[in-house]
């Protein structure tokens, strides 16, 4: 065979292998067959009884790498490690745009987006058309945030609790434009809805125009009762700005449930997506009004995909979304909920017996999932950090935040209970120095 012919033989395979949701994904060449045979064994099994099931668990964790770690990875709520298939993917598809990246790039890679745009979509259970693909829930909010026309003198309420690039970049604009931000604090937990709702409304004013609100706080793991809060917002005109950083991939929901008008998250956190992957959605009529952070045609467009113009970015990334959403669906969502809080309630529970140790995230499931937080009496964060890497190579997040001192703890699906016994162990002699 002559070089033109295995060119083109060569392009016809990857044409054939593009895109996760093909007969040719890598997730179908690696966990196909053993993954519909577990299916088969299980089937029909209630999600919450799955939950404490390791035999099935067992399967899942040989999916990632991160699970034979020379660490114990429990701060998957700052990044979560990718499965093996997303990062073959990424590989895969970079080794390929290395070939001759403006061809295969814009020629090959690109014409992936749509189908996993509608995949986005039907995850969120939304239309493809309120989804852009971006790179992380920093970049899809300020996105809104920067995006959304605001007069001097209107406000904005959030909360202390908020993630601090939102927060910024709402100050930013009351520095540059004269608006208003208001901030709520809050002490979590907090197990009332209507508390935490009457916050927000008591803070509203004539002049209130926006509300920033969390899904899953990123600090405590509280989770917010997000649709009341919108309800509450809507009934005085005011539009509802969801930071679903946390939750999108996690919990069981359908984005346009939540009420709010506007939804960003990363990818790279509960759904294994690749690093540096994120979401926005945004309500179908309010597209229009909202001008994109970079600008290529028309700003006051109606497409979705007006908010996805960056230049150059990383097609092997933005394709390998593909194969996490394979993993996921493979999973399912409200299996990986239940095992996800599975998980945090078996440490949690087990660490509150230690003398000194304090929780500050409720165990009731309308409350919390993956993320908890603790701290330990006469011990600062930054010294319970590092003696749970010392003792047992343990990596968690330390946080310091007004009144907040405390240690987050996030497990995954790919933790192994060892490894939350392994925490506790070492909880309790951090406790007892």
């Amino acid at each position: 065979m002559n070089q033109s012919n295995n060119r083109r033989s060569f392009l016809k395979k990857t044409t054939a292998m593009l895109g996760a949701f093909s007969a040719n994904s890598i997730f179908n060449e690696l966990h196909a067959a053993e993954w519909d045979n577990l299916e088969k064994t299980y089937h029909g099994r209630d999600a919450v009884e799955m939950a404490s099931n390791e035999d099935y668990w067992a399967v899942i964790q040989q999916g990632y790498s991160a699970s034979t770690a020379p660490i114990v990875m429990l701060n998957n709520g700052g990044v979560s490690p990718s499965p093996i298939v997303v990062q073959q993917a990424v590989e895969r598809f970079n080794q390929m745009t290395n070939l001759g990246p403006s061809y295969f790039m814009w020629q090959i890679l690109d014409q992936g987006r749509e189908n996993l745009r509608e995949s986005l979509a039907k995850l969120g259970g939304c239309s493809p058309e309120e989804i852009a693909i971006n790179r992380n829930a920093t970049e899809a909010l300020v996105t809104v945030i920067y995006g959304l026309d605001l007069q001097r003198g209107d406000e904005v309420i959030g909360s202390h609790q908020d993630y601090p690039n939102m927060m910024q970049a709402w100050k930013q604009r009351e520095m540059r434009e004269g608006i208003v931000y208001k901030q709520l604090d809050f002490e979590f937990p907090i197990e009332d809805d209507e508390q935490i709702v009457r916050a927000y409304q008591n803070a509203i004013s004539p002049k209130t125009k926006i509300i920033h609100v969390t899904h899953v706080v990123n600090w405590t793991g509280q989770i917010m009762p997000v649709q009341k809060i919108a309800r509450m917002a809507h009934q005085k005109g005011i539009e509802v700005i969801v930071d679903g950083a946390h939750s999108y991939g996690l919990l069981e929901f359908n984005i346009p449930d939540l009420e709010g008008d506007y939804f960003g998250t990363s990818l790279h956190k509960y759904l294994s997506a690749p690093i540096g992957s994120g979401m926005l959605w945004v309500k179908k009529e309010k597209i229009s009004k909202v001008w994109p952070l970079i600008c290529a045609g028309d700003p006051k467009s109606g497409d979705i995909r007006k908010f996805e113009n960056l230049g150059t970015r990383s097609f092997p990334i933005e394709q390998g979304i593909g194969e996490a959403i394979n993993f996921h669906n493979a999973i399912g969502t409200k299996r990986k909920e239940e095992r996800v809080r599975y998980l945090k309630d078996y440490w949690a529970t087990k660490a509150l017996e230690i003398p000194k140790l304090k929780l500050h995230t409720s165990l009731k499931k309308e409350y919390s999932c993956a993320l908890a937080c603790i701290s330990i009496d006469g011990l600062s964060p930054s010294e319970i950090y590092s003696q749970l890497i010392k003792l047992g190579k343990i990596q968690t997040s330390p946080i310091a935040l007004g009144k907040l001192n405390v240690v987050r703890i996030s497990p995954h699906v790919y933790t192994k209970i060892s490894d939350l016994d392994k925490l506790v162990e070492c909880l309790s002699k951090i406790s007892k120095g």
